[in-house]
């Protein structure tokens, strides 16, 4: 089933001609983690249980919880699509606007889902939906008030993929037991094709999810570089800083433009530009892809432009 998402390139490509792009419309690090040379062992065997074990370790510490409350998977979108089966069916509700994936995976595996402006809303629900902060539009919730609603719900499900920025607004350090939290690698390491995310959670639950993952099912390039890379806090702490003040360039350039800023995160901006379709087009003629929304004429979510080169073409196309 084809959804709507950012990453299209593709499609870019083919009504407005090849060359160098600048993939903006997704809300992946443009300044990726470096790789460097992987151990040719790794390439060659399957995945160790020791080096599960310090990827699980190395992912604790940094999201503040238990070895035991994590589970990693191949991407955030893995437990995405395996919560929904494990859980026990019934009303859901979802945060909207927000990341399409969770509702679209509830309604195929048999959910009554619900769409809901505020969390007020979801009291009462089998299961709540939050994505904290949200994408597009960044609202987000301190972890007090997330707590709250999980005592107003059967079990809520917290899509921190973009929380790694902002360990404040985190849920792993004081989960409650019917609390699962997604987290994403790819997204704040800028290493999304490693296909690495993780599943935060009671241990009972996790086992559920790892039965019906199977065996393998993240695979030891990804435990290597994972875990080497979540433990380089100078690099970690360097990209907060680099993207705290990119995003309040990029909101000038876009002021400048006429657009109105609506919110975002570290890692993406969203814009009311009055007309995206335009806004979009007029950027992909300088070979800048965006992404825009099916429900929203104005809305335009821009990704961070990676160095001097990317930031002097988008100023440039962003004037014209």
């Amino acid at each position: 089933m084809n959804r709507d998402h950012g990453g299209d390139i593709d499609r870019a490509q083919a009504r407005f001609g090849g060359g160098d792009w600048i993939d903006l419309s997704t809300g992946i690090n443009r300044r990726p983690w470096p790789v460097g040379q992987v151990p040719e062992a790794v390439w060659r065997a399957l995945p160790t249980e020791s080096a599960r074990a310090r990827l699980i370790a190395v992912a604790a510490a940094w999201f503040g919880c238990e070895a035991e409350q994590v589970l990693p998977m191949a991407g955030a979108s893995a437990p995405i699509q395996l919560l929904p089966r494990v859980l026990p069916k019934g009303r859901a509700a979802v945060i909207a606007p927000s990341y399409n994936e969770h509702a679209a995976s509830l309604r195929a595996a048999g959910w009554q889902v619900g769409d809901v402006p505020t969390i007020e809303a979801m009291a009462g629900a089998d299961l709540a939906v939050v994505v904290n902060p949200n994408n597009p539009d960044g609202r987000e919730w301190a972890p007090d008030v997330l707590a709250d609603l999980a005592d107003r719900v059967g079990h809520l499900v917290v899509d921190e993929s973009f929380a790694d920025p902002r360990p404040d607004l985190s849920l792993a350090g004081r989960m409650p037991a019917n609390v699962s939290i997604l987290r994403s690698f790819g997204k704040f390491w800028g290493l999304a094709g490693l296909r690495l995310g993780f599943l935060l959670g009671a241990p009972s639950l996790l086992a559920s999810v790892a039965r019906e993952a199977g065996p393998w099912s993240v695979n030891g390039q990804a435990l290597e570089i994972g875990a080497a890379a979540m433990a380089d806090a100078a690099w970690a702490d360097a990209a907060v800083v680099y993207h705290s003040e990119a995003a309040l360039r990029l909101d000038r350039l876009a002021m400048q433009r006429g657009w109105q800023v609506v919110g975002g995160t570290h890692l993406f901006r969203l814009y009311e530009t009055g007309d995206a379709e335009a806004a979009q087009d007029g950027l992909a003629r300088s070979q800048i892809w965006t992404r825009r929304f099916p429900y929203s004429g104005g809305w335009l979510r821009m990704g961070i432009p990676g160095d001097h080169a990317e930031w002097d073409r988008v100023a440039a196309a962003m004037k014209r």
